[in-house]
């Protein structure tokens, strides 16, 4: 058990690469802190849980306040690709303000249905087991987003996708949406676009989300400062 932990405490604490007086010195520390009484694997895990808990927390607050998806270059939702002819040529006809319109009113869409990720990631999250919240921390700087990634998106997509319709009628997306197709289907020789509205911001959204769950996930494996309950304090404060 102590051979896990120490694994765990070194992904942690960042001393993959470190030379062997620091190893040395790391393995002393964490027998004597076994030894007076210190923390578990199941307190190992625990923290892991309760910091991936707050990190997603933090994103979910993040990308849904208002401009978290608008106001952010990073996730901020554009025009469909595939329609990106369409913003095109109806920019060049005057009606750009329209398009601007839609482009905003796609990013409030996401906004508001970014709440549906937390009690979702809370559940993942909390069903982790030992050996994966020790795989995580001994893995990649972003091994923890992949997992939820891994085990989320379907949940994530149920979830998100009537919060994401409702959203863009009730901030017109869906309107502007079919102004804009129908002014560009009436343009001579152009492709007739419609893609699916709904199933694009959901995607994007739930994108972007993983974007700054990544984020906080570094912050997390390079920041032991902010680790500040009891248990986090147990644990990677030893």
């Amino acid at each position: 058990m102590k051979k896990i932990i120490f694994l765990f405490l070194l992904a942690i604490i960042g001393f993959q690469g470190a030379d062997a007086q620091i190893l040395k010195n790391a393995k002393k520390m964490l027998n004597t802190a076994t030894a007076a009484g210190g923390f578990t694997e199941k307190d190992a895990a625990d923290a892991i849980k309760e910091a991936l808990v707050n990190g997603t927390g933090e994103s979910v607050k993040f990308v849904s306040a208002l401009n978290g998806y608008l106001g952010n270059p990073e996730i901020r939702i554009p025009f469909p690709r595939e329609a990106k002819d369409v913003e095109t040529k109806l920019r060049a006809i005057g009606m750009g303000k329209k398009v601007d319109e839609f482009n905003e009113s796609m990013n409030r869409a996401a906004e508001q249905a970014a709440n549906e990720a937390k009690s979702i990631f809370i559940s993942a999250i909390k069903g982790l087991t030992v050996k994966d919240a020790i795989n995580i921390v001994k893995g990649e700087n972003n091994a923890a987003t992949l997992y939820l990634q891994r085990t989320t998106s379907p949940d994530l997509k149920v979830a998100f996708q009537p919060k994401i319709k409702a959203s863009l009628d009730n901030v017109n997306a869906t309107k502007y949406w079919g102004d804009l197709i129908t002014a560009y289907n009436k343009i001579p020789l152009v492709k007739k676009q419609n893609p699916d509205l709904t199933e694009y911001v959901t995607g994007k959204a739930i994108d972007g989300l993983f974007v700054m769950i990544a984020k906080e996930e570094l912050k997390i494996r390079q920041n032991p400062a902010a680790r500040t309950s009891e248990l986090l304090k147990k644990v990677f404060g030893k």
